[in-house]
């Protein structure tokens, strides 16, 4: 408990005070039960303001800033929370303490909502910070080259300015529970030694239902490949969920936790230098190692964390000289196409035991897939729209973990672990009248279904528009009979559709949008709300610049009048991003 002062206060009346006794001794008992209800004063409730900022794409920073504002205030601080794309700039310089939690998305970029705050800050017109307290908190992912790379600018760049830590910067690999946990109490402790140890006795909210803590055992209804003869598979899944309790909206995005390839899982213990025995899974018990290779450790894509800590038990020569020369280049190199097994096979690693080798491995993190359909339109399922990866690299046929888990590895007995991810950042508009225009080629097409579904229950009076595309008519058109259909009963008004290989020049949906680009600009100016889905680093930066040159082109608007713009739609919530 946070520890308080007391002090015994007394009130005593001047002896020549005009009173008679029996009113002064009223005062006196009336006085004495007043100060008894005066609480006493602790360190923690007199604790300076603090704001929390967030840079969210799908809402896990947000979740996160949430839950810290949360404990903030339990220990009586003076909070704000600020979303990035809300956060007014002038108030930078007067904050006296700054928590950040911030995501990194696509090529080490800033999330959506935080792009402009990060332009800001990064530029010459930021304020010196010689007054502000900070500590960022970094989500990312280690199997990109640019893990946590927006926490990390933001960090470097706050203390450029003059602001100093509160605690050095934490980086967040995937999954943030732990981390976070140990960041906000080291966080609250240097702002206020005395409430963490309260803070650390706090029993843990308990999940009622089926969530993430504990996913629901689904069964696949239906599972078919979409696409027509040929290489490229993207799967139709309808998970079953009645009866879960599970809730989602379209927009939202449902979690699959897989399994590994049984096949590569096997290649690697026949190459280990130990006896297989037991080791701790995810939740720390003892499992045996097959059963925790399986479905609880990472054995896909490499990552610098990953070779760093193999290299330590290996005698590798080109190991060890990659982690001494520290050259990020050369470790993305050395990672692409490869994984766990290429370590265990090309650059054996002593170790003693199976504990010993899976505490160099990441945990394995369930897979997040856009939702395909409306609840309303399919009471008790929920689809999903995925693209199959397999590719050969270094002599080997490999394959995505998750993609492959559902379309190769699940039957009629196996129940894969699901549970609903909420993305508020990417909602139907509130105003049912507003026109709705959605950019999705590819697997991108997914929350748009759902839209579609969804607008068609509604039967709303807006005007809708879907860009869709992929490289052949004939065998790639996703949804052929039920876009058309929603084309044939006015659900859609307009429809564009871009086969980048069925002509000699490719054409993308970007090339359309240029092309429609005065239609597109009176739609906008009508009000309408921008989507896209897909894929991060090259679709939807072509995307943005064709909707950046058709506001230009078609608005008579200058560069940075355009920019204006879409940054007015952006907090208008009109521009929304499901990437990846």
């Amino acid at each position: 408990m946070g520890m308080h002062q007391h002090h015994q206060l007394k009130i005593k009346l001047p002896e020549d005070a005009p009173f008679t006794p029996a009113q002064r001794a009223w005062l006196d008992e009336f006085l004495a039960k007043a100060l008894a209800e005066v609480k006493p004063l602790s360190v923690s409730a007199i604790a300076a303001p603090v704001t929390v900022l967030y840079g969210t794409q799908t809402g896990n920073a947000e979740g996160l800033a949430k839950k810290l504002q949360k404990t903030l205030k339990k220990h009586h601080f003076e909070v704000s929370i600020a979303d990035m794309a809300n956060y007014e700039y002038d108030k930078l310089a007067k904050e006296q303490n700054l928590l950040v939690i911030v995501s990194t998305y696509g090529d080490g970029d800033p999330p959506d909502n935080a792009i402009e705050f990060h332009n800001w800050v990064m530029g010459e017109s930021a304020p010196k910070l010689e007054g502000l307290n900070y500590s960022v908190l970094a989500l990312g992912d280690s199997e990109y080259p640019d893990f946590c790379q927006c926490g990390i600018e933001f960090d470097k760049r706050l203390a450029e300015l003059g602001a100093t830590p509160i605690r050095e910067r934490m980086d967040v690999d995937v999954d943030p529970d732990e981390p976070y946990a140990q960041w906000s109490a080291e966080v609250l402790a240097a702002l206020s030694p005395t409430a963490v140890t309260h803070d650390q006795n706090e029993e843990e909210e308990v999940s009622v239902g089926y969530s993430k803590k504990r996913p629901f055992p689904s069964t696949v209804l239906h599972n078919r490949n979409l696409n027509g003869p040929g290489a490229k598979q993207t799967h139709h899944l309808e998970f079953l969920i009645e009866d879960s309790g599970l809730e989602y909206e379209v927009g939202d995005a449902l979690a699959v936790v897989p399994r590994n390839n049984p096949r590569v899982v096997d290649e690697i213990i026949s190459n280990l230098p130990f006896k297989a025995e037991n080791v701790p899974g995810k939740d720390g018990r003892e499992i045996p190692l097959r059963d925790a290779l399986m479905g609880h450790y990472d054995i896909g894509a490499l990552s610098k964390l990953v070779v760093k800590k193999w290299q330590a038990y290996s005698g590798s020569p080109f190991l060890r000289s990659l982690v001494e020369s520290d050259d990020a280049q050369a470790y993305k190199d050395f990672c692409w196409g490869r994984e766990l097994v290429d370590l265990v096979i090309d650059h054996p690693a002593d170790f003693s035991d199976a504990e010993e080798f899976v505490s160099v491995l990441k945990k394995l993190q369930p897979r997040l897939y856009s939702i395909a359909s409306s609840p309303n339109a399919h009471p008790g399922e929920v689809h999903l729209c995925v693209g199959v990866v397999r590719y050969e690299t270094h002599g080997r046929q490999r394959g995505g973990v998750c993609s492959t888990f559902m379309s190769d590895r699940i039957d009629s007995e196996t129940r894969p672990l699901v549970f609903v991810h909420q993305n508020k950042n990417f909602r139907l508009p509130e105003d049912a009248s507003t026109p709705v225009i959605m950019v999705g080629p590819g697997t991108g097409i997914a929350p748009f279904r759902a839209f579609l579904e969804q607008l068609r229950i509604n039967k709303t009076k807006s005007k809708n528009w879907l860009f869709f595309g992929n490289p052949h008519s004939a065998t790639d058109y996703l949804y052929k009979e039920e876009i058309e259909n929603f084309f044939a009963d006015g659900t859609l008004e307009r429809l564009d559709l871009a086969w980048s290989r069925d002509q000699t020049d490719k054409v993308y949906v970007q090339h359309l949008m240029i092309q429609q680009g005065a239609e597109l600009w009176r739609w906008l100016e009508e009000g309408a709300a921008f989507y896209v889905c897909g894929d991060a680093s090259r679709m939807a930066k072509d995307v943005d610049a064709a909707l950046h040159q058709l506001i230009i082109d078609h608005g008579k608007k200058s560069d940075d009048e355009a920019k204006d713009y879409v940054i007015a739609m952006k907090k208008a919530k009109r521009y929304q991003r499901d990437v990846y």
